[in-house]
């Protein structure tokens, strides 16, 4: 995958390592974060971790907040990435974009970092909910539009603008994302979280129905 473009303003546009699967500062950043959560983690803390000096972070990460900003974007796109069933032979786009997006709520709320920040550091969130799009979800779109695109080409798709239909589908996963514990109710199993991801797999299946 490209370098993914940052539309926070607290980091670098493209900084050197964003968005890597491996890269060694991240997975300590991470570490940190899921230790002690995104405010008690320092630059040092992250240096020593990593093994390397605070320079090095400053030259690629002006604060902690813009580095985690890296961490999520790579964490948030690895997650929806590997929701994504792989499409069988006659499958139609429609059946892999729902699934995908059912399998990926599920894995959100399942990923421990996102756990962490939810529980500790929630207004970390916040702007990206109320104010901006982040990278990930950039490069969540990006990928939305191209499963609504094979749906329009296979007919299994409404026909309708895809961006606009991307951001829809957005709008829709990340209130089931960010907000079904408040919904929830585990002791009933009419409302327990697989009932209401039940219940967004037919939303999104009448959504997108030609």
């Amino acid at each position: 995958m490209t370098p993914i473009r940052h539309n926070h303003p607290d980091g670098p546009e493209n900084p050197p390592g964003g968005g890597s699967d491996s890269d060694p500062i991240l997975d300590a950043v991470r570490d940190c974060v899921l230790a002690v959560g995104v405010r008690r983690t320092t630059l040092t803390d992250v240096a020593r971790r990593a093994g390397v000096s605070r320079m090095t972070l400053y030259r690629r990460w002006p604060d902690v907040r813009s580095l985690v900003g890296d961490l999520m974007t790579r964490e948030w796109i690895a997650v929806a990435t590997g929701a994504l069933p792989e499409p069988a032979p006659g499958t139609a786009a429609r059946t892999v974009l729902v699934e995908g997006l059912v399998a990926g709520v599920e894995s959100f709320r399942a990923h421990p970092l996102f756990r962490k920040i939810v529980d500790v550091d929630p207004e970390l969130l916040l702007p990206y909910v109320l104010d901006r799009r982040g990278a990930s979800q950039e490069a969540l779109l990006g990928l939305l539009v191209g499963g609504l695109k094979d749906g329009h080409a296979d007919g299994s798709v409404r026909a309708g603008h895809p961006e606009r239909q991307a951001r829809a589908l957005l709008l829709t996963v990340q209130s089931f994302t960010l907000s079904l514990r408040t919904m929830t109710d585990e002791a009933d199993p009419e409302l327990s979280s697989p009932a209401f991801l039940a219940e967004l797999r037919g939303i999104l299946e009448r959504t997108l129905a030609p």
